[in-house]
């Protein structure tokens, strides 16, 4: 399909064409971006900060001593979003507010991936794309987090932009945009790495491998260096949850991928991938085939891999692939474009649109991805039930940060694991309560609150060993056991005899 700002009619110039082409989508973009931002903002703290964002904002606020020590120790990835968190904080502490910060992200990814299609394919893609990815309910989803995850599409969008102008015309400008934008993306989240291993292998491929380019990676390299590092000497991370992928979890991956409205979205996504794959061998343009093969390749490469590596040790996480969203989108923008007639671009345009905003509206009440928990009312629980003198142990250490983040006052119980300091340092986000410090509560406390979250040996398996030993130490210290469960988080309360005939237990939390 010929681009209209390159047609010139009777009696126009080109440069007015092209000027009423630049005003339109101006104005499409403009609006569209407007749409993105209220969809982004809407229902922004209706959902409770969940485990990751309350670690994310405790990240944010340590001392710099700390806040390396943690990078260096466990949290590397998502470094560049901790960084960017801290200023925003001294702004404002709400959960709109720090949630706010990711909305600004995925708000930016959509003129971002218009000029991505305008320079990968023509404006008119760039436009269909902005406008599916406006109204994707897994990229809305996550820009509603206090997490990097829209930074990182936004940053994978704007390193494949320098990319292709790069191959185009490899000035010394786009290469060094080149190199900034996919560093930061790695900064950002690891799975950049993915997307950078897809364009070194697309250059190799087309055997466009130049001093200028070798030198370009040799940067990349260098300048992600600490960060292969800490993987290679720390880990990934705790990732043993993740379950391994069968056909149940690759369904729900592509669901959520192509907006959370079921199989017909899917179906509408994979006619369009087939329409253009259809097409891409009748195409003329040697540059539109190009441009597709790549598409593609960034589309299913990540994902065949991960999913191999995957039946060894799990990392199939939906969210880990949102750096597959603006392939996604493209390709279906340009199978669109390759439908007959005008009338036809346009019914396939409103059914995608239409099919993705039914997915939307169910999303701002059901997660897409790994379920939260509710910090927020179990937090509100405990500090409301709490008494003088009443100890608190977190099952998982990092539970204490989202609890944190609700607690309004100093008052509440005492924080005994995790507990290194009067403020949370380095150390807090690192290990388990123990048996001899469990053991030891009886004789300090009259009362010992225990959190349980993320205790179970993988997603709906039963609780861990971890679980079944504050269990039994408590029972054996303490008289009874009350217990309230919440989603994702369950609050226990330990305390003796003379503490049952408390009127603020009822008998069941």
């Amino acid at each position: 399909m010929a681009d209209a700002s390159t047609i010139a009619a009777p009696g126009n110039s080109v440069s007015t064409i092209q000027r009423a082409a630049w005003i339109y989508d101006g104005i499409c973009i403009s609006c569209l971006t407007v749409l993105a931002a209220v969809l982004r903002c809407a229902h922004l703290s209706a959902k409770s900060f969940w485990f990751d964002e309350g670690v994310s904002v405790a990240i944010a606020r340590l001392d710099w001593y700390n806040f390396l020590r943690i990078l260096g120790r466990r949290e590397a990835n998502m470094t560049l979003y901790y960084l960017l968190l801290r200023p925003w904080l001294l702004l404002g502490h709400s959960e709109a507010f720090v949630r706010a910060l990711s909305v600004i992200f995925g708000v930016a990814a959509i003129p971002a991936i218009y000029f991505l299609g305008k320079e990968i394919y023509n404006r008119q893609a760039g436009l269909i794309a902005a406008a599916l990815l406006t109204v994707n309910a897994l990229h809305i989803d996550h820009s509603q987090e206090a997490r990097s995850y829209p930074l990182f599409v936004l940053l994978s969008i704007l390193s494949t932009y320098f990319f292709w102008r790069s191959m185009k015309v490899p000035s010394r400008q786009n290469l060094r945009w080149h190199i900034m934008a996919s560093v930061l993306a790695v900064y950002a989240h690891f799975f950049a790495t993915l997307l950078l291993a897809v364009q070194w292998c697309w250059i190799r491929l087309r055997g466009m491998i130049s001093p200028a380019w070798k030198r370009n990676w040799l940067w990349i390299v260098i300048f992600s260096a600490p960060l292969f590092v800490f993987i290679v000497t720390t880990g990934a991370g705790p990732l043993a949850w993740i379950p391994r992928p069968g056909w149940q979890e690759v369904s729900r991956f592509l669901t959520a991928l192509t907006g959370n409205a079921g199989w017909p979205l899917v179906t509408l996504y994979c006619v369009a991938i087939v329409i253009v794959i259809i097409f891409l061998r009748q195409k003329p343009s040697t540059e539109d085939r190009g441009a597709t093969q790549f598409l593609l390749f960034w589309l299913f490469a990540p994902i065949l891999l991960i999913f191999l590596i995957s039946q060894l040790r799990s990392f199939f996480l939906t969210r880990y692939f949102l750096f597959l969203l603006p392939p996604l989108l493209l390709l279906a923008a340009r199978g669109i474009q390759y439908l007959p007639r005008t009338s036809s671009r346009l019914l396939a345009l409103v059914l995608f649109l239409a099919l993705s905003w039914q997915g939307l509206r169910s999303s701002y009440a059901h997660d897409l991805d790994v379920p939260r928990e509710d910090w927020r009312q179990a937090s509100a629980y405990v500090l409301n039930h709490a008494q003088p003198g009443d100890a608190l142990v977190f099952h998982t250490l990092m539970g204490r940060m989202p609890f944190e983040f609700y607690r309004w006052d100093a008052r509440g119980p005492i924080v005994v694991a995790p507990r290194h300091a009067d403020k949370i340092t380095y150390q807090d986000f690192l290990g388990r309560p123990d048996r001899k410090l469990l053991e030891s509560l009886v004789t300090k406390h009259p009362r010992v609150w225990v959190v349980l979250s993320h205790n179970e040996r993988g997603l709906g398996q039963a609780p861990d060993d971890t679980t079944a030993m504050i269990r039994e130490v408590l029972r054996q210290s303490y008289q009874h056991e009350w217990e309230a469960a919440f989603v994702g988080v369950d609050v226990l309360l330990y305390d003796k005899p003379i503490a049952a005939t408390d009127p603020s237990v009822t008998g069941e939390l």
